[in-house]
Formats: structure tokens, sequence, C-alpha cells
């Protein structure tokens, strides 16, 4: 092993420390002088604390320039990490924000510290090419996740959600962890290059074989793909509001990226093809079928869904199917097509929840309870509308740009994989989710509310959240070069 200088690995890390610190700082100061405050006092400064901490992070990160690489591939950062951790960042803290108005605990420096330490574990996540660090990383980002799930314990659902959510992620763990000790065995190495380097060849080693499938299942539980998503309807319905969406959308940034990471740098050798009728051994036709499938069955599913929570859990099994095109595209620009869909999905979908948050306490679940909501809260129904619309992919919001662009990013792919069938699905199952995401606005502004139902009021920070996240909704939708620009860069 090579040596290191733990002053270079300080300096590398400085980012990931000054979060993890944070989160410390928060827990010791909510259990101390915060103590006896009320809880939307200590909500509200440990979301200062937070925000204070992730935004000397992202400083860091828009001051350090050049590549920083640690022995093994333990930790690489490049100009393109660092722009997915400052998206990480900028999660964690509109998450963070959005909190301040949830009443689920009393346990306001914990839950507030998990964000934290769950987002220290994306920022390892995303910035590694170690199947050691990977596998680590990701179980520290899962074990948060299981506890924010069921953080609420007043509520039955969310205690099941929870326990759901950490069974089908143990079983998960061990497919990943049996795929990556396959590859370890066939390469000798842990390093992503060394792994691709070692079973490339003109005929693939059956052994690689189930370690592509082994791994794709363990990935495939992560970001929520079919036939892997049993856990998530349920996940996203009895979790507390912010936490499912920042499991919606941080979580969904993080295990994109790490996951392109395997498999076109640790299997670029072993990508395979996936044309229609001349399909060949490889990661590429594994990814097509699970994106197919996904697809068809988030949206098909999310038709007959009443549940407002369980229509964005099938909404987001249907994206995972198209930000897979990006994957499986196997070119820069699928990959700057998948951050950008990545991101601006996860911006849209952080929405969404937040708007459901502000309207927990009046018992709104059910799709039929938002009947008449335009009249109540003009400002807060025209935020859903963006997000819904831009989850639908109508211009000029960010949904539409993110799969146009990560549609051409497939048509543009090598010809040998035949990805035209592929996006030809995915635009016929784009026209399906139209149907289910105008039901949601149907009963929003043409439906008859209850009569005399009193006007919802918002904090002031949960009313600016919402709005910030809706003016970035359009802003990248309507000049999408914002950030794609930073990715070329």
């Amino acid at each position: 092993m090579n040596p290191i200088s733990y002053a270079d690995l300080l300096r590398a890390t400085l980012p990931e420390i000054v979060v993890a610190v944070t989160g410390l700082v928060l827990l010791a100061l909510d259990l101390s002088a915060l103590r006896r405050a009320s809880i939307p006092r200590r909500f509200g400064v440990g979301a200062l604390i937070a925000c204070i901490g992730s935004l000397l992070s992202i400083w860091i990160l828009t001051h350090s320039t050049g590549t920083a690489t640690l022995p093994d591939a333990m930790f690489i950062v490049t100009p393109l990490t660092r722009v997915v951790q400052i998206a990480l960042l900028a999660l964690a803290i509109l998450t963070a924000l959005l909190s301040t108005s949830t009443r689920i605990t009393e346990h306001v420096g914990e839950y507030l510290a998990l964000i934290l330490f769950a987002t220290v574990a994306m920022m390892f996540l995303v910035a590694t090419q170690n199947l050691l660090l990977i596998f680590v990383a990701l179980e520290f980002l899962s074990l948060s996740l299981y506890i924010l799930t069921g953080f609420d314990k007043q509520s039955r659902q969310s205690a099941e959600a929870g326990l759901k959510y950490f069974l089908f992620g143990g079983m998960s763990a061990g497919f990943l962890l049996f795929g990556m000790s396959l590859l370890y065995g066939l390469s000798g190495s842990i390093q992503l290059p060394q792994i691709a380097a070692a079973i490339s060849g003109s005929s693939l080693d059956p052994l690689a074989l189930i370690a592509i499938v082994m791994v794709a299942i363990g990935f495939g539980f992560k970001i929520a793909a079919a036939p892997f998503h049993l856990w998530a309807p349920d996940a996203y319905q009895g979790a507390p509001t912010v936490s499912a969406g920042f499991i919606a959308s941080s979580s969904k940034v993080a295990s994109f990226f790490v996951f392109a990471q395997v498999v076109t740098v640790g299997l670029a050798t072993a990508a395979g093809n996936g044309a229609y009728r001349a399909w060949a051994p490889g990661w590429v036709p594994v990814l097509c079928a699970i994106a197919a499938l996904s697809m068809i069955v988030g949206n098909l599913a999310a038709i007959a869904q009443t549940s407002v929570r369980r229509l964005l859990a099938y909404s987001a099994i249907s994206h995972a199917g198209y930000m897979l095109l990006g994957l499986i595209a196997h070119s820069p620009m699928g990959q700057h097509a998948l951050i950008y869909y990545v991101i601006t999905y996860a911006l849209a979908s952080l929405g969404a929840f937040g708007v459901l948050g502000t309207l927990e306490a009046e018992g709104i679940d059910k799709i039929q309870d938002l009947a008449g909501l335009s009249k109540r809260a003009p400002g807060l129904s025209f935020c859903l509308l963006i997000f819904v619309l831009s989850l639908a992919g109508i211009p000029p919001l960010s949904g539409f740009f993110a799969k146009f662009y990560i549609f051409s990013a497939a048509l543009d792919a090598p010809p040998q994989l035949g990805l035209l069938w592929l996006v030809l699905l995915a635009v016929a199952m784009s026209a399906v989710s139209l149907y289910y995401y105008l039901k949601v606005l149907k009963q929003v502004y043409v439906a008859e509310g209850a009569p005399q139902t009193t006007p919802l009021h918002l904090t002031l920070v949960t009313r600016v959240t919402i709005w910030v996240l809706a003016t970035l909704v359009v802003l990248l939708g309507c000049a999408p070069g914002l950030l794609l620009r930073w990715l070329g860069a």
C-alpha cells in the first residue's frame, strides 16, 4: 500500500470534516444550552447551525482547484465531484430549513445531526473509486436513512416503514457485498480502474456476469428501481415528510453518481450490448431491462394510487428508469445528462414533499384532500404546480430539459448499444405519466373544496424555502446552461 500523508488526507476531506463537526456541535448544543427551549426554537437554531456548517463546506469546495487523489483510489476529488458535493450540501440546507416547520419529535438535535451525517456519507460516496469505502459510506448513509424514516415514534406507519426499509436494505447490502467480493476475486483489487483492466477481454467470465447482476441488484435497491422498489411506497408514505423528501432527493443524487462510477469505471470493459434482438452479455443489457421495467411498473402503478406520497414514490421509480438511460449511454454527454437530471429531479421532488409537509397538520394525504387548495393557499398551490409539471417534463421547466437531454444522450450513444427502443419506451411512458400528474393538479385547481375552510398559515422560513426551490426549477429549465456549463467545465 502506498504511504499516505495525514496532512493531505485532512486537506482533501476538510469539507466532510466541517459538516461532521457541525453535526456534533449541533448535538451538543441541543442537549445542553437548548435543552429547555421550545421545539420551534430548537429547530430554528439547529437549522441555522446546520446551514452555517454546510455553507462553510460549500465555500471550501468552491475555493478548491485542481484534483486531489489519495492512494488506492480511496478518495478522488475532481471538479465534477465538487459540483455534486455542492449540490448535496445545498439540498441538505434546504432540507434543514424545511424541517423547521415539523413537530414530529422532541429529539431535534439528533434529527438534524442525522441529516448532516447522511450528507457526510454521501460526500464520501461520490468522491471515491474504492470498493471498500463505497460499501462503508453506503451503509453509513443507509443507517442514517433507516433512522430518519422511523423517527416519528408516535406514528405506527413510520415505524413500519423504517422496519421495511431496514430489512430490504440489509438484504440488498448482502447482494452488493457478494458482487463486490466477486469483483475483488476476479481482479485482486478493490480499485475500480484496476478491476476494469482485469476483467477486460473478448468474453466475460461467468463469475463476472454474476458479479454484475449482484451489483445491479444492490444498487437497484438504493435508487428504487423495479423490481427492487418494494420498500419505496411504504417508506415515502410512512416516513416523516421531511425525511421522505430527503430520501427522494439527496440519496438519489449520491446513489446514481456512485452507481455510474462503478459501471462506467469499474466495469467499463464489460458493457455488452443492449440492442433489440442483439443483446450481448454485460451490464448494459441488465440495466436496460431494469430501466424498462422501472418505467412501466412505476408509471402504471402510479395511475392507481390515491395517496399523494405513494404516487410520488411510484413516480420516483419511473424516474429511476429515465435516469438509467444516461448511465447506459456510457458517454460524457450521458454522464452530464444524468447529473443534470438527478439534481433537477431532486429539487422538484424535495419541493413537492415540502408542500406536503406544510399540509401535514391538516391531515392531507389523499389526492382528493387537495381539492380547493388553490383558494386556501394560492402561492403554495402555484409552487406545487411548478414541481408537478417539472416532474411531468413540461416546458419550460427543468424536468423537460432534463428528459430531452438524457433522451438525446441515449440516442447519441454508440450504435452498438442500440438504445432506440428504450428511448421510444421512455417517451411513451412519459406521456402516460401526464395522466396521474394532471390528476393531482385537477384536484388543486378544478375540484371544489370543503366550504368554510380556513387559510393555511406558513412560517416565513418554510414559505421562502419552497419559493426558492420553485425558482430554481424554473431557472434551470429556462437557462439549463447555468448548470451544464458548470458540469462541462
